[in-house]
């Protein structure tokens, strides 16, 4: 929904100057626009003055913008790759540059072979050679293959070695010094392999002693007159020095893995979660905590991978983090029973990771920095609200909170609904629908007793089958009901049965129908109605009843597409329920042609033309 806390002018103003990737959200927290920039405060201002000429789409995107987000990158080469990854993840409605991965060249080398060779490739296989990039300037790879294959003498041939050593002549890179002829036996396999280990040396980042090299090289041609080749070695430093910004966006992998970094500031803490799937880095997430003052980041990540964990449903094979955690090894063997699969928990040391985790560090000092007093906020609203309601009820701990309401008209298809909100915030995908199957009229007690019955008998008999907790296996820590005395008892009686031991509370309205206070042990509590907990349970007891609604009408508006197709001459079930399947309500089969309506399976031209002429009279 529209996030009315966030001031578009504000933010702007806390734009940093570095290149990065931009987020742009509707009014339904929809993404809409992803764009890369060399500087977020210069580009994403600009969307926002009304002086420019932005063109006809982006005019129409901006009127749609009601909050933006960024992740900062170390050079525009990132922030270009992860744009397209974005992009490519989310579909956003105004974005029409839908890379394919071919544009991004790779550097492979061949280590499948016995004789490595290195190339350019477009798409990494699964063919155990070694990939890196990509990169976005296949001229530059180019070069530093060409380069590589002056410096290491790589051969560039597709002969099979060493099959066919010996039956034909070296080729011209032998006589011009950038092959050391492998295909004639004059060089060994382990010698060639210790070239191979210095390209990939130089690939993963390790080529300050090349630079100065041809540095070097460069300055001596020039002393000694020799302009081209000091030209030619300038080139190639060039070269080197664009295949040197190493982007951190994509692992040649193709790995699943969570990077996780904190930032603290007295009793303040952020931790940035960086989603990697398939290889490539798809989003991000952060997380405000309070903490105790001085608190070690160890710890901090800790807890939090505890906490936020045992909740989410995909585990990726691998947790990078910021620094040691206390409990690593219970952690992992945790973490590896939920996923069923293995999962390693360690801190990067070196090369592309550890870059990417500083990437991931660094963006968690900028939103503890840039968003601090809004992340309070939201804390209040949630987390802050959470702990009024604790206390207005004297218990402990509450993260799930699971609230239930009856809908139906004059008892006519009465449904249920059930939504969860953890700590304080809306849990969608674990909502739930009930169509009441065992109650007939208007009778909300039953109705809650069926829903209630169903929900927990359900979650009992998954815990016995599974030791995975998820879905109905997860149980609420309150119960919330929209009602008062009756409803509250209805919901005690069903958990006594089960020998269940669950708070459970009515959120009470008044003549108004509109949110009064809490019913509770018997007595109601009354909330003050400028405080965030009764913001917060009015905007559950609303959610709760928009869920029951919108299943209701649903159902309802099946039901009447249902009568009225029994009229039609021709009709029967199995071509009711095929209309009903192609179609969502009566305007639609209203609106259709004979041809539209013969299409569908199941009827012919008689029965299209008997639907047609039955809403064209």
């Amino acid at each position: 929904m529209e996030n009315n806390s966030f001031d578009i002018q504000e933010e702007l103003k806390k734009l940093p100057g570095k290149p990065g990737v931009y987020i742009m959200h509707d009014e339904m927290d929809a993404i809409i626009y992803v764009g890369k920039a060399i500087s977020l405060k210069n580009r994403v201002r600009q969307y926002f003055q009304s002086s420019r000429n932005k063109g006809v789409k982006i005019e129409q995107m901006v009127t749609h913008i009601r909050r933006f987000e960024y992740i900062v990158t170390d050079s525009e080469l990132e922030a270009l790759v992860l744009e397209c990854n974005l992009i490519k993840e989310h579909h956003p409605k105004y974005n029409t540059m839908l890379m394919d991965d071919k544009t991004y060249p790779y550097i492979k080398v061949s280590t499948n072979e016995a004789f490595p060779r290195v190339m350019l490739a477009r798409k990494i296989q699964k063919d155990k050679a070694k990939y890196f990039g990509p990169y976005t300037s296949a001229g530059a790879v180019r070069d530093t293959i060409e380069l590589l294959h002056k410096l290491y003498h790589i051969r560039s041939c597709n002969r099979n070695l060493p099959r066919d050593i010996g039956k034909e002549r070296p080729c011209l890179n032998y006589h011009i010094k950038q092959c050391d002829a492998p295909c004639q036996g004059y060089i060994s396999q382990e010698d060639y392999g210790q070239a191979v280990t210095e390209v990939i040396r130089f690939l993963n980042g390790n080529f300050d002693g090349i630079q100065k090299e041809l540095e070097q090289k460069m300055q001596e041609a020039s002393e000694a007159l020799e302009f081209e080749k000091a030209i030619e070695y300038r080139e190639l430093l060039n070269s080197v020095k664009k295949i040197s910004q190493k982007q951190k966006i994509t692992d040649s992998r193709g790995e699943d893995r969570d990077i996780l970094a904190a930032a603290t500031a007295e009793e303040d803490a952020v931790v940035q979660v960086f989603f990697i799937r398939g290889g490539r880095l798809i989003g991000r997430d952060h997380f405000y905590l309070r903490i105790v003052k001085g608190e070690a980041v160890g710890n901090i990540l800790d807890s939090f991978i505890k906490q936020y964990y045992a909740g989410t449903p995909f585990i990726p094979g691998e947790l990078m983090v910021q620094e040691e955690l206390e409990d690593t090894e219970l952690i992992e063997e945790w973490l590896s029973a939920k996923r069923g699969g293995k999962v390693n928990v360690h801190v990067p040391k070196k090369g592309t990771k550890e870059k990417l985790m500083e990437l991931a560090e660094n963006n968690a000092k900028l939103v503890l920095m840039k968003d601090k007093e809004r992340l309070k906020r939201e804390e209040g609203r949630t987390i802050g609200a959470v702990k009024e309601i604790e206390k207005l009820l004297d218990l402990h701990d509450i993260y799930r909170m699971e609230a239930y309401d009856i809908s139906n008209t004059n008892g006519f298809e009465s449904v249920g609904s059930m939504v969860v909100y953890d700590r304080g915030k809306p849990k969608r995908n674990d909502y739930r629908k009930f169509k009441i199957k065992g109650i007939k009229g208007a009778d909300d007690y039953g109705s809650m007793r069926e829903v209630l019955t169903r929900r927990f008998t359900h979650g009992l008999r998954e815990r016995e089958e599974s030791k995975e907790l998820g879905g109905f296996t997860v149980f609420p820590d309150l119960i919330l009901m929209d009602g008062g005395k009756g409803q509250v008892n209805v919901a005690l009686e069903v958990l006594d049965s089960m020998n269940l031991n669950i708070p459970v509370c009515g959120m009470v309205k008044d003549d108004r129908h509109r949110t009064r206070g809490l019913y509770y042990q018997n007595q109601e509590i009354e909330i003050d109605r400028s405080s965030e907990a009764f913001r917060l349970v009015t905007r559950i007891q609303d959610e709760a009843h928009r869920f029951a609604i919108e299943y209701h009408k649903r159902l309802r508006g099946k039901g009447q597409v249902h009568s009225i197709l029994d009229d039609i001459a021709g009709i029967g079930d199995t071509r009711r329920k095929a209309l009903m399947r192609k179609f969502s309500g009566l305007e639609e089969i209203r609106a259709a042609t004979v041809e539209e309506l013969e299409a569908i399976p199941s009827m012919n031209e008689k029965a299209a033309q008997s639907v047609y002429n039955f809403f064209h009279p």
